[in-house]
């Protein structure tokens, strides 16, 4: 009998699997250190993102379907 494979609880509160299987999660540097960045950046950084390829195996075992 196989055992069941739980979520991360960490990546389940960081990353989302779209309907195609992609995974969206945040982008770093929003949180502190913000004065020296302009404005244009904390707003890029406010967006989501899809993780790259090389990440995705690693989240992809941390969130299984």
């Amino acid at each position: 009998m196989a055992i069941k494979q739980k979520t991360h609880s960490g990546a389940k509160k960081r990353f989302r699997r779209t309907a195609s299987g992609a995974i969206k999660g945040a982008k770093a540097g929003r949180r502190h250190l913000l004065t020296k960045k302009n404005r244009k950046r904390k707003r890029n950084l406010g967006k989501t993102l899809f993780i790259s390829d090389v990440d995705y195996t690693h989240i992809n075992r941390l969130i299984p379907l």
